[in-house]
């Protein structure tokens, strides 16, 4: 017998548990519900789609008006600068006045010429017919003394050359009555009023229509607003600056006409229609979404209104989708100012009735 005590029995090495089955069943499941959560999400998208179309070729519009000089001249003053709102009627910048204030003394120096001219024509002898009295007392002598003559040629009394003078002295009269008579008619002439402008001489008329063009033209020395907006593309707008009529010297950005062009395919257009509800999303401020609506859809794509529209009549002709422009009306106002050409996410909802009727 040993005098050690004997060890415990040792468990065997090779002994395992078994997996548990929840571990199993975990990933079972996990396998089956992703595909579905995602069939479920997609639905989901696609059920949302329905009933409207989106798009982010948009972009913020506004009327832009060119303005220019009717004359041209040197810039003395400016009133506005770029980026200034101004209101209608509101002086922008003033042209050097004197060159047309020169124009308007030169009319009235026309104008006392004509009414000289035709002081002098009423008091010409022309006019008056004194020429013809005299002319046709000429001729009663010239006849007279003719008869004389005539009576004594019979008789023998008289000489041939006294006969002929007396019938040359007899045309002579007449002929200076004829010669009083034109003259007469052409100094009515002068004086005559036409049908154009009845009762004024026309000297004194055109006068008075070159007067006229040039205080015309001197008022168009103010350039005034047009319309309300700001001023932009200012550049050329300096005092001593060279105006040329009717070269812009500056936009005025109309900031009350703002809208949207939205470019929608072609295949969108379906179920769309003028007067449904659209909310507008701005790149710029993306917190802001404002509603309007559809107010006109364009007549043609954007490719009919290009420069040079393409001609598809090669043999390698690709169908390519076109672009229809929207023009979508903005009916809230935003908190922020819209500048034009800003790029905006539209989305109109064709489900809906117009925007009129959902408010």
């Amino acid at each position: 017998m040993s005098d050690f005590p004997e060890p415990p029995p040792v468990a065997e090495a090779n002994q395992t548990d078994p997996q548990p089955p929840r571990r199993r069943f975990g990933r079972i499941a996990l396998m089956v519900s992703l595909p579905i959560a995602l069939m479920v999400g997609g639905f989901i998208y696609w059920q949302g789609l329905q009933g409207k179309i989106s798009t982010d070729n948009a972009y913020v519009k506004q009327d832009m008006v060119a303005v220019s000089s009717e004359v041209g001249g040197r810039i003395i003053a400016v009133m506005a600068k770029e980026g200034d709102t101004v209101e209608a009627g509101q002086l922008l910048f003033r042209i050097d006045p004197e060159p047309y204030q020169l124009q308007i003394q030169q009319a009235n120096a026309a104008i006392a010429g004509a009414q000289a001219n035709v002081t002098s024509l009423q008091n010409n002898t022309d006019l008056t017919g004194v020429d013809i009295s005299a002319a046709r007392e000429d001729i009663a002598f010239a006849e007279s003394r003719f008869e004389r003559q005539r009576q004594l040629w019979e008789r023998g009394f008289t000489t041939k050359a006294d006969y002929d003078a007396a019938q040359h002295a007899v045309t002579q009269a007449r002929e200076s009555l004829r010669q009083a008579e034109a003259r007469q008619r052409e100094a009515r002439a002068k004086l005559a009023n036409g049908s154009a402008v009845p009762g004024v001489n026309p000297q004194i008329a055109a006068g008075e229509a070159q007067r006229a063009s040039a205080q015309l033209n001197l008022r168009r020395t103010e350039v005034h607003a047009p319309a309300a907006g700001r001023v932009a593309e200012a550049d050329r707008l300096q005092v001593g600056q060279q105006v040329l009529p009717n070269l812009p010297v500056l936009t005025l950005v109309e900031e009350q006409t703002t809208y949207v062009e939205a470019n929608f395919k072609e295949t969108d257009l379906a179920d769309m229609a003028v007067g449904q509800r659209a909310e507008l999303r701005f790149d710029a401020f993306p917190g802001v979404v404002l509603k309007g609506h559809v107010a006109s859809i364009g007549a043609g794509t954007g490719s009919e209104f290009s420069v040079l529209p393409a001609q598809n009549a090669s043999g390698n002709w690709v169908k390519v989708t076109q672009r229809v422009p929207v023009r979508i009306a903005v009916d809230d106002k935003s908190p922020r100012p819209l500048i034009a050409g800003l790029s905006t996410e539209v989305t109109v909802f064709t489900a809906t009735g117009s925007a009129h009727e959902a408010r």
